[in-house]
């Protein structure tokens, strides 16, 4: 029978001082790969948590930069409106002074007797024209009967000269135009339903709609805006 040899007290010390050694050798190592493991999952969410505040700050940034964008542009917008309609304002109130000049001047028209009885051949004229009547009347200011009479005689005869044709021309006394009128007539078909104004506020009022185009491009330039002309 083989003997069991007991271990000495020095060789009992050095097995454990070995055992304590290699207990210790593997609690060191795995601690080691616990810190680097744990390094590297800190490196990980640190990267993540970076990431997500710079994609967060990025939006917030492209967020703040789109409000402040749409904020300018209704800015200047708002501003550029505003500036337009002033503009326009004014140009408007130009135009209206304009004709409301012209208008205080329609009286100015019946001082020169000879060219405002010419005048008045030529407006009768015009009614004779587009009425394309035997008879027809004329209403005109009491205080012009005497030129609208002498009108009346240039205008049937030069009626007839144009046209070949010939046609009765009466002052309507029944019914005058207004002392505070301008002047000018309003000329009636034979039976006084069909009436033509052409008194000369009447004209002025026309003349802001047709020759409006033209003064706006005269005193402002042309509207490089403008798309479709008449």
């Amino acid at each position: 029978m083989s003997q069991v040899h007991a271990l000495s007290d020095d060789q009992v010390g050095q097995e454990l001082r070995k055992m304590t050694a290699f207990i210790k050798q593997e609690a060191h190592e795995k601690a080691r790969e616990i810190e680097v493991k744990a390094n590297e999952e800190f490196s990980i969410e640190k990267s993540k948590l970076v990431s997500s505040e710079t994609d967060s700050i990025d939006a917030t940034y492209a967020k703040k930069f789109k409000q402040a964008t749409m904020s300018q542009q209704i800015t200047r917008s708002t501003v550029s409106n505003k500036t337009r309609l002033k503009v326009l304002g004014a140009r408007q109130e130009l135009l209206n002074d304009i004709f409301e000049t012209a208008s205080k001047k329609l009286a100015d028209t019946t001082k020169d007797k000879k060219k405002y009885q010419n005048l008045l051949k030529d407006l009768i004229l015009e009614g004779a024209y587009a009425l394309n009547e035997k008879e027809i009347s004329v209403q005109g200011r009491k205080a012009d009967y005497g030129a609208i009479k002498e009108a009346i005689k240039a205008a049937e005869k030069e009626y007839k000269s144009e046209s070949g044709k010939e046609t009765t021309i009466t002052i309507d006394e029944s019914s005058a135009l207004p002392e505070g009128s301008a002047g000018g007539v309003i000329i009636l078909n034979g039976t006084g339903k069909i009436d033509i104004n052409n008194t000369l506020e009447e004209r002025l009022e026309l003349l802001k709609t047709s020759a409006l185009p033209a003064m706006r491009k005269t005193l402002f330039g042309e509207n490089v805006n403008r798309k479709f002309y008449d």
